[in-house]
């Protein structure tokens, strides 16, 4: 009975000191920020993205399946690259900033090769982090809209 009620307390204060991972599969974008910020070099950056998609995310992170560790000479993780991110969610397209941590090789055979790259979130565009963690919360279900209030009166 002690025992039981040890691992109820030590499940409850992990839970609580990591955050709760949401397995989906999402097509995203990665990109860096152009060395010369301007508005024709950060449209080419853009373009210059890596095409890949989620594995799990959470509130501090994401984790997400690159078939590259690199976009042109620049590495997605290491040397405090600030990562640009663009998920397409059910319930829109969210952007946000993060740090690459770790990468991880996948694959059996050199043709199915991909990189599992765990990223952590620094920061979200405005508006964009409250759509991000409702859909942590409720997954697929869409925010119900707003009542209007109809009289019928034309």
């Amino acid at each position: 009975m002690i025992r039981k009620l040890v691992a109820k307390l030590n499940r409850r204060l992990s839970e609580k000191m990591v955050s709760a991972r949401r397995r989906y599969t999402a097509p995203v974008k990665v990109w860096f920020d152009p060395d010369i910020n301007s508005e024709r070099n950060r449209i080419a950056a853009m373009n210059a993205c890596l095409l890949c998609e989620t594995v799990d995310m959470s509130r501090s992170g994401i984790a997400f399946l690159s078939t590259s560790i690199r976009v042109n000479e620049k590495y997605l993780v290491g040397h405090e690259r600030r990562l640009n991110i663009e998920i397409d969610l059910p319930n829109g397209k969210i952007r946000l900033t993060a740090l690459g941590k770790r990468y991880e090789k996948v694959g059996l055979h050199q043709s199915t090769e991909r990189f599992l790259i765990g990223a952590h979130i620094t920061g979200f565009e405005p508006g964009h982090e409250e759509a991000y963690l409702h859909f942590l919360k409720h997954g697929r279900r869409a925010r119900k809209a707003a009542g209007t209030l109809e009289l019928g009166i034309d």
